[in-house]
């Protein structure tokens, strides 16, 4: 009876000890398997990492740096002063990266460089001490011109088409994701549903500098909003306190651009504006009957003035449902910060002139001495 006891016991130590030894050899699978994993994992993620830090911090940006590089920086110093100014990612990366390809003689100077250049595109400038590369595209957007004007312009230097461009700023799950993207200035008054191409008057009116030898369609609107953003962010405060929404003073810029020649004209022509509105008064300006009709004349007729759109200030009591184009900076703050005066009217005569009224009385008179 010991005996089998004994054995009994003897048995069961063995089974426990081979169930041990099979959870630690799990344990130790488990152990090496996520070892390799953790080495794997991290491999791969700093080889991105690098992969990515040699890359430019913004491949499409056009802004200009300027950078001084002191007389004895060290190769260190040098990929600090870079960091620190936008112009890399990581200084580290930058530091061994010139060791392994033996990049020195770095110049000092002053430098204006540009978040678009690669590494390679740096260390050859600092060792030639030349500024900056050239842009491969310079293309300006002139003030006063719509969308499918901007598109023209861009399709003639840039490699997408005209139709490409369209199709991309009126597609509503692009114009959404941008919404999302710039919420400072872009609002869900876009999606209406009246409103022609979202983004009329969005698109600020500038020389803009391309260094990617394939900008896309993507790349220049995000250009272009960026530098919206930045014109139209300081007039927030104004915007607010005159009530109105960025939409409303966008459009409201866009209309004095377009009636306007000179900055004293587009203080007064707002002025008149914001008076009209407030007397209850249709804007009744021109150049958003041409933009309702899609089409440039030199003379509006009467029947013109009929035309049933919410962009004919004519046939609506109230801003248009949005810009009819873009717009100078001097046009935004005359829209934000209008003259005062008690001024209802005005008319332009064939030498360029602009010639105001209080009264329909005085604007007919003005209408038959300059105008019939």
């Amino acid at each position: 009876m010991s005996k089998k006891k004994t054995s009994g016991s003897y048995k069961n130590n063995l089974f426990k000890r081979s169930e041990d030894a099979k959870m630690v050899r799990k344990i130790a699978a488990v152990i090496i398997i996520s070892l390799v994993l953790i080495l794997t994992i991290g491999s791969i993620s700093g080889y991105l990492y690098i992969k990515s830090a040699l890359q430019p911090v913004d491949p499409d940006s056009d802004e200009d740096i300027n950078i001084e590089i002191p007389m004895g920086s060290s190769t260190s110093d040098i990929a600090s002063i870079l960091e620190e100014n936008g112009i890399i990612k990581d200084s580290t990366v930058f530091h061994f990266y010139t060791k392994f390809k033996n990049e020195t003689d770095f110049q000092a100077g002053e430098y204006t460089f540009s978040p678009s250049m690669n590494i390679d595109a740096l260390t050859d400038a600092l060792q030639k001490g030349r500024v900056m590369e050239d842009p491969l595209y310079t293309i300006t957007i002139p003030e006063g011109k719509t969308i499918d004007e901007i598109a023209e312009i861009y399709a003639s230097e840039l490699p997408f088409s005209k139709e490409e461009f369209l199709n991309k700023v009126n597609d509503p799950n692009y114009i959404e994701s941008l919404i999302n993207t710039y919420p400072a200035i872009l609002t869900n008054d876009l999606l209406n549903p009246e409103i022609r191409t979202p983004l009329e008057g969005y698109l600020f009116a500038s020389t803009y500098h391309f260094y990617n030898e394939e900008p896309t369609v993507d790349t220049v609107v995000n250009r272009m909003l960026e530098k919206t953003a930045d014109v139209v962010t300081p007039y927030m405060d104004e915007i607010e306190s005159k009530e109105l929404s960025v939409h409303e003073a966008l459009t409201m810029a866009s209309i004095v651009e377009n009636e306007a020649s000179s900055e004293k004209q587009r203080y007064r022509i707002a002025g008149v504006f914001y008076n009209r509105i407030e007397e209850g008064m249709a804007l009744q300006t021109d150049p958003t009957v041409l933009y309702a009709l899609e089409e440039h004349k030199d003379r509006i007729l009467t029947e013109d003035l009929e035309v049933e759109s919410p962009y004919n200030t004519y046939h609506v009591h109230s801003l248009p449902v949005g810009p009819i184009s873009n717009f100078a900076q001097t046009s935004l703050e005359a829209a934000v910060n209008p003259e005062e005066s008690d001024y209802l009217y005005f008319l332009h005569d064939d030498e360029g002139n602009i010639h105001y009224s209080e009264t329909n009385e005085e604007h007919n008179k003005l209408k038959d001495q300059y105008i019939n």
